[in-house]
């Protein structure tokens, strides 16, 4: 009789576990990764959001404060002296400009002593801007 050759199914058998088993966690990993790289991306929103909210509720909270101080008269009062040099009836406002104490007189410009005098608006703007131009 022939010689049979029995092959040996055992180690096959375990090879093609192996490859089910990787062919199924492969799988899985595929299925599994789209909902994981959401979750990941929603959750780095929501900590974007969370210290926008904070942020906004600082700014919130300021200008509740701002807003408790322009309730106040005098603050009002302050703040028109100091924004708008605002003064009460009777008193005298003084503005220094310069600390330096040299009073220093302004010149027209060339182009302004050159515009002759008497002439309609819309001709002394077209001879400063030829003026202009010029130099």
């Amino acid at each position: 009789m022939a010689r049979r050759h029995r092959l040996n199914f055992n180690k096959r058998r375990g090879n093609s576990r192996a490859l089910g088993l990787a062919t199924v966690l492969f799988i899985m990993a595929l299925t599994i990764a789209p909902p994981i790289k959401h979750y990941f991306t929603q959750r780095a929103q929501i900590s974007a959001l969370k210290s926008q909210v904070e942020s906004n509720n600082a700014a919130l909270e300021q200008a509740r404060k701002d807003l408790l101080l322009w309730r106040d008269p005098e603050y009002i009062k302050s703040q028109a002296r100091e924004r708008l040099h605002f003064v009460l009836p009777g008193e005298r406002q003084y503005i220094v400009t310069d600390s330096s104490g040299q009073y220093t007189q302004e010149t027209g410009t060339t182009v302004a002593s050159k515009i002759p005098d008497g002439q309609p608006w819309y001709a002394r703007m077209i001879a400063s801007i030829t003026e202009t131009r010029n130099q």
